[in-house]
């Protein structure tokens, strides 16, 4: 079965057609302007991928309905339309996805894949929030969670390669958070009820006092929309720095600028202590996954993030760490918990949830 996976992103979206092996066939990404698809693009793309037997799209938002990959119908479609106000800066794009392929590859069987499905294993405790119970019955107010394709993959990789049943996967990019996985089930992670919670972010601020806000409309005046856009557009690294690539933030701090000297500082202790939580949550840990962009690319990112954690066992061999390409263990010699790199591959997920689906 070759399956064309449809990944729609802020500016672009990758189209690529995977085959049953796992292998990338062919590959291309069509810009996406001001979150307006052109669909004579698309068609031309698609002109050159060949057979498409099913279609598998990533979406980010199931809600507490969709729990597992299901297939593209009318009424699946409008119920994820509904949803829409859980996470705006990603459902509509994927929406968009749908119907534009949809209309390009019609009588194609599509499948949606959902984030938020790894994490419908929550316990109860690691899902709820402390918050009244109309809001919990009457909204479904509840920490969902999210990257739910790339924890599931990370931690399925390494689990096949040595055996671990108690993993960390920090999945670090533009945004960020991180998994608690036992015997390959989410059991806690640090986003919740949208991509907002948890971990510092390249534009995105992570967690902060819910009175914070409360206190910007009452006394400082500020609007829900400009708070909204400030937290999710404004905030993060580059708040801090100036800049939302990691890379360049490590760069300045190399030359001593105090800001990006701060924002490392702010990012680190921030990973660390997440890391710590996740494996509180699991009771120990037998290995800590980086991937995504920042944990994949970054040594500096990995190592500096396990300095911090040699309390639970963590080591990073630093010759293997910078000297990594593409994938494998960075361990130190003797180290409790194992680490390693893993390259983020969502479309290999979202193809074994289509092939689940469609049999």
């Amino acid at each position: 079965m070759r399956v064309l996976v449809v990944n729609a992103g802020s500016s672009s979206v990758k189209l690529s057609v995977v085959g049953s092996d796992g292998v990338v066939e062919w590959s291309e990404s069509v810009p996406v302007e001001a979150g307006v698809w052109d669909e004579r693009r698309v068609e031309r793309a698609l002109a050159g991928a060949g057979r498409v037997d099913a279609v598998g799209h990533r979406v980010v938002h199931g809600g507490g309905e969709f729990t597992a990959p299901v297939r593209l119908e009318g009424w699946v479609v409008e119920r994820l339309r509904e949803l829409g106000s859980l996470a705006p800066l990603h459902q509509s794009k994927s929406l968009a996805g749908i119907e534009v392929v949809g209309r390009v590859l019609p009588g194609v069987p599509a499948v949606a894949c959902f984030d938020t499905a790894f994490h419908a294993s929550l316990p109860e405790s690691a899902s709820t929030y402390a918050v009244p119970e109309e809001w919990r019955a009457r909204w479904g107010v509840r920490r969902f969670g999210f990257h739910g394709l790339s924890h599931a993959y990370a931690s399925r990789r390494v689990r096949e390669w040595s055996g671990a049943e108690r993993v960390v996967v920090a999945h670090l990019g533009a945004g960020a958070s991180l998994a608690a996985v036992r015997a390959g089930r989410s059991v806690d992670t640090t986003m919740g009820f949208t991509p907002l919670e948890g971990l510092v972010m390249a534009t995105r601020s992570g967690s902060v006092d819910p009175g914070l806000v409360l206190w910007l409309q009452q006394h400082a005046g500020v609007g829900v929309d400009r708070i909204a856009w400030a937290l999710e557009h404004e905030s993060g690294l580059s708040a801090l720095a100036g800049s939302a690539d990691m890379r360049r933030v490590l760069e300045a701090e190399r030359r001593g600028e105090a800001r990006a000297v701060r924002a490392v500082g702010v990012y680190l202790h921030r990973l660390r202590g997440a890391v710590a939580s996740m494996v509180a949550s699991l009771g120990g840990v037998d290995a800590l996954v980086f991937t995504g962009g920042v944990g994949e690319g970054s040594s500096q990112v990995r190592g500096r993030c396990a300095e911090g954690l040699g309390f639970l066992g963590v080591g990073v061999d630093e010759v293997a760490n910078a000297g990594l390409v593409g994938e494998g263990e960075i361990s130190a010699v003797g180290a409790g918990v194992r680490c390693w790199v893993v390259r983020a591959r969502e479309d290999v997920e979202i193809v074994r949830g289509v092939r689940a689906v469609l049999g």
